[in-house]
């Protein structure tokens, strides 16, 4: 049995400050630019206001990508458009400065750390700072046995807070958070299969590399197999993720619940994050407002997610390459909100003041 209590997050995670973004709320309206007419960077700069609990929000100024790794077994039966266990090749290419999210951070100057927590790798072959959180080699087959031990669960989840505290500590602002796996989307589709209560058909999507219809029907296949294993553990979220997540979706799923404890703001990605939040909502019901939907890959588990937690993506490109690309593209307009939330005058005050936020309309209305 678990020493892990994950009820104490519903104690210890806050809603962001209510009374702080009415404030924000309220300067935004005295702006010479008309409330509504910069859409939804106006929410965003209120959002920030109050996960920062500042008004005026401060610049997000220490963003980071982080990517949570690991094999999965089930991507054996041909789920997948990569071969089973190849993970780690995709990790030495964020590490070499090769792969999407490399190019994008190096672009806007985003650091990224990638965390191994089971890939099906010699540990050696890659950086120690890289491995040191690992849990096991690949997570086991979800269609026929658990993707871990109630143990390594537990342990992968602790890993997930520790990380989270480890960028909490160092100043970190704002994570954008994603992952690099083989096979993840098929575990991540069983979870929100599980918990939405929808059947196999529904959930399952076609991956980062788009499969064929054969493939697909295989996935759609293990899906339904693995969610008759995840429905009679449903209550116990824990042992929900040892049955058929993995030892990278349960450190996503800690990881975004001690960010909502330590109050730093996320930017989620795929559909395995997706997956990995909407576990998070079902242990405390809070967490979901410290966190932002990046982007709509186009996967209907994470639209289901998505739509369950009321996240909106902020972008809707169809980028399904993972590893947080697409949630970093939306970091520039996150970024873009803080600052005209911040920097925009505020209109005079008085008669002349109210001419003045007239004349700033659009069309000098």
């Amino acid at each position: 049995m678990s020493s892990l209590n994950l009820d104490d997050f519903t104690d210890l995670i806050e809603r962001p400050d209510g009374g702080v973004r009415r404030d924000a709320e309220a300067r935004r309206e005295r702006q010479v630019v008309p409330p509504g007419s910069l859409g939804r960077l106006d929410e965003l700069g209120e959002w920030l206001a109050a996960a920062q609990a500042a008004v005026p929000v401060r610049a997000i100024e220490r963003p980071r990508v982080v990517l949570f790794a690991g094999d999965h077994g089930v991507a054996g039966l041909g789920v997948s458009a990569r071969a089973a266990g190849s993970a780690d090749d995709l990790v030495r290419s964020v590490l070499d400065g090769a792969s999407p999210v490399s190019v994008l951070a190096r672009r806007l100057g985003v650091p990224v750390r990638v965390v191994d927590m089971a890939l099906d790798c010699d540990p050696d072959s890659l950086p120690d700072e890289v491995v040191r959180h690992r849990v096991r080699r690949g997570s086991g087959r979800i269609d026929v046995e658990d993707a871990l031990s109630l143990e390594e669960a537990e342990a992968a989840f602790r890993a997930g807070v520790a990380v989270a505290d480890e960028e909490a500590d160092s100043g970190t602002d704002l994570v954008v958070l994603g992952d690099v796996s083989v096979g993840g989307t098929t575990a991540a589709a069983v979870l929100v299969a599980a918990l939405c209560g929808t059947d196999a058909s529904v959930v399952t999507g076609r991956g980062g590399r788009a499969i064929d219809d054969l493939a697909w029907m295989r996935k759609c296949a293990a899906v339904r197999d693995a969610l008759r294993r995840a429905r009679p553990v449903l209550g116990d979220q824990l042992q929900l993720l040892a049955t058929v997540g993995g030892a990278d979706l349960a450190a996503i799923t800690g990881f975004l619940l001690q960010s909502a404890v330590r109050k730093t703001p996320v930017v989620l990605d795929g559909v395995v994050s997706a997956a990995c939040a909407l576990v998070g909502q079902r242990v405390a019901f809070r967490a979901p407002d410290w966190w932002l939907a990046g982007q709509s890959s186009g996967e209907p588990a994470q639209a289901k997610a998505f739509d369950r937690m009321a996240l909106e993506p902020l972008l809707s490109h169809g980028v399904t390459v993972g590893e947080g690309a697409g949630a970093l593209l939306a970091l520039p307009l996150v970024q873009a909100a803080a600052a005209l939330a911040a920097e925009l005058p505020l209109a005079p005050s008085g008669p002349e003041g109210a001419e003045g936020e007239a004349l700033a309309g659009p069309e000098g209305e």
